[in-house]
Parts: C-alpha cells; structure tokens; sequence
C-alpha cells in the first residue's frame, strides 16, 4: 500500500457510518483523501461514527441504497476515481427476521451502486466488500480459494453470494477487461473474516456481547462454543482494500476478480478460545467484575461450525498479508473499549491505533517475514 496514492484522491465509500465504514474513513482522511460517504445513520446508539467524530473531515450523505436517484447525483456530484462498497445489511440473525430487506440492501443495493458508477465517467476503481461467509460451506479443515462454490445456509450469507454474482455479471456485461480502453473500470470484490476492533456496539457480535456482559457483572451467554472463525482486527481487511483500489487504479482488470483477505491459518479459533482469552485479560483490569460465561443451550439458527479463508492470491500478486496477530488484535480491541470507557478521546485513540498498526506494518515488512496462511 503506497499511502501518497490517497493524497487528494476522490474517493466515494458507500457504508461510512458503520463500523468497518468508519475505520476505513478515518484511515482515508489521515491518508489525505478527498472522501465522500453515502450510508444510512448510524443503527447502533452508541456508534463509531458519533463517538469518533468520523464526519468531521468528509462529505457526509444520509442516503438509502434504494434511493438510486440520489445515490447517482452523490456519485455524479463527487465525481471520484475510486468507489468502496461497504453498505449492507451485514447481521446473520437479522437476515431471518428479515430476509427481503436483507436481499434488497445487498443483492439490489450492489446493482444499484454499479448502475450508478457506469453514470460517473470519473471512476476508475470499484472494491465490492462482500464477507468470507459467500462460499458454500462444506464444514471442512481447508481454507476457502477464491475460486471455490459460492452459497450461503442463511439469507445474509446467501445475499452477499448474490452480491459476488451481481459484481461479475456487471464487469462481464458493462466492464469487460476486453474493452477496458474504452470504459477505463476495474471492478474487484473482497472477501474478509469476521472482523473486531473498538468501536463496534451491533449486536450478535461475539467481542461485543463479551465486553457488555463483563462490563455490568453479567453471565456471558455463548451460542456455539466450537464455532471457529478467521478472526482479524478491522485494520487489516482494510489495508486489503486500499491496496486492491491502488493495484486496480493502476493496473487495471489484471487486479479484477474475488480476493480473499484473512488472518494466519492458526489464528482461526472456536468461540470459546476468544471468551477464554478474553476473560483472562479481564480478570487483570482493575476493579473490573469478575467475568463469568456459560453455553446458552437455548435453540438458535444455523451458523457454520469451520470457516477459514486463504489469502495465498492476496499475498502473491498484491503483496499483502497479516501483520497482527490474534493476541494482538483482541489486545487492541480491548486497549480501545477499556481507554475510551475511561475518558480518552475515542477519535484520538483511533488515530492513535492507526498510527501504531502503520508502524507495526514498517516494522513487519523491515523484518522480511513472510508466512504461508
């Protein structure tokens, strides 16, 4: 990732005021983007966006992915180079409660951002955020290749498969690598783990529901102890994103296609690692209540028993791979809630991280290591 690229560069990042949304904002303002972001409010109260001030320093648009109108005079009125889509209806549980708004915001709401960014003759480069969930889960020990079945058990996970559809009929139809001279679009979709890192109140979020049920003295009720995960902090699917907007800027269609972006094969742990880890921190904090947790034996609806992506694509041809460990990241994750909680100011914190991760990434390629997934 070469951070001068951003430097005045137009960008238009469709999901801002969301958790992941956030991060990457504050990351493309500190870089010196020209951003706009078009999202609904913020769903959560408290929210990333408001704690961290993440407006301060961007276009804000409040806008529905279904307003197509108003999300193409946005784009036309920015006029950007490089377009993120974040925004999305990204809860499992939710997309059971309501599965047509879940369809509508991520199957449509792709199409729609699309259909937008063939109006705006300025863009060059698209990432389409989709989730590591898209493939078709078999339950097996092997990471999944970009190249493996699309799926999805629920409507969520279905919805962002949907998502990758919509994104190559699109390049196929209207972007083709063959006629690239002519249209001069690189479309790109990204797929990471589950993602955690300060800032994030939704519910159904394991880190979330750990720190809120430690922080009142509660039980922590876990759904599916054994559930592992390729668990990342926000910060490195993030950097994933940059880099495959700077290589499809460019270099063109060569970058297009899926891209996978996922920790170490051996940070992909069960849920009841992460509680356990957690709560061995916790019990060293200061007046902290002790933390307590138990398996909700409760009914609740399918969720995957193994998922782990391979990033060997990312790694190979963009240059990218982890540079924090699981420790590492759930470190983070804690330093920011416990500091913030306390009174540190959460938008200087944030920065504050960025700062450290940036270093830790000088750090990391200064030393040579380079790791298999």
């Amino acid at each position: 990732m070469v951070s001068s690229f951003w430097q005045g560069r137009k960008v238009f990042l469709t999901g801002h005021t969301g958790f992941k949304g956030s991060w990457m904002s504050l990351w493309l303002q500190q870089l010196g983007a020209d951003l706009m972001g078009y999202a609904l409010p913020p769903h959560t109260s408290p929210s990333m966006f408001a704690v961290a001030d993440v407006a301060s320093n961007m276009t804000s648009v409040i806008g529905d992915l279904s307003e197509l109108d108003h999300l193409q005079d946005s784009l036309l009125k920015h006029q950007p180079e490089v377009v993120f889509h974040l925004a999305a209806q990204s809860l499992v549980r939710a997309s059971y409660q309501d599965p047509i708004r879940t369809y509508e915001t991520n199957v449509l709401g792709t199409a729609r951002l699309l259909e937008a960014v063939r109006a705006c003759g300025s863009v060059r480069a698209v990432v389409i955020i989709t989730t590591d969930k898209c493939y078709e889960n078999q339950e097996w020990v092997w990471a999944y290749r970009e190249n493996d079945p699309l799926g999805g058990h629920d409507p969520y996970s279905n919805s962002k498969a949907c998502a990758e559809l919509v994104t190559s009929a699109y390049r196929t139809s209207f972007f083709s690598p063959e006629k690239y001279a002519q249209h001069k679009v690189a479309i790109a979709s990204a797929r990471a783990g589950n993602v955690i890192g300060g800032g994030d109140w939704a519910s159904d979020r394991l880190i979330v529901d750990i720190i809120r049920a430690f922080n009142a003295g509660e039980t922590l009720r876990i759904r599916n102890p054994n559930a592992t995960r390729p668990w990342q902090h926000v910060l490195e699917p993030v950097r994933g994103y940059l880099t495959l907007a700077e290589h499809l800027y460019q270099h063109g269609p060569q970058f297009s296609g899926a891209w996978n972006f996922g920790p170490y094969y051996h940070d992909a742990k069960p849920v009841q690692w992460i509680v356990e880890y957690v709560a061995s921190r916790w019990a060293t904090l200061p007046s902290a209540p002790a933390p307590r947790w138990q398996i909700d034996s409760g009914v609740h609806p399918h969720e995957a028993n193994m998922l782990t992506l391979d990033w060997t694509k990312a790694s190979q041809h963009l240059g990218w791979q982890p540079v924090l460990s699981l420790a590492q990241a759930l470190d983070l994750t804690l330093d920011w809630y416990q500091t913030v909680k306390a009174g540190d100011n959460a938008r200087q914190k944030c920065l504050a991280q960025l700062d450290a991760y940036r270093q830790a990434i000088e750090d990391f390629s200064a030393s040579g290591d380079i790791r298999r997934s």
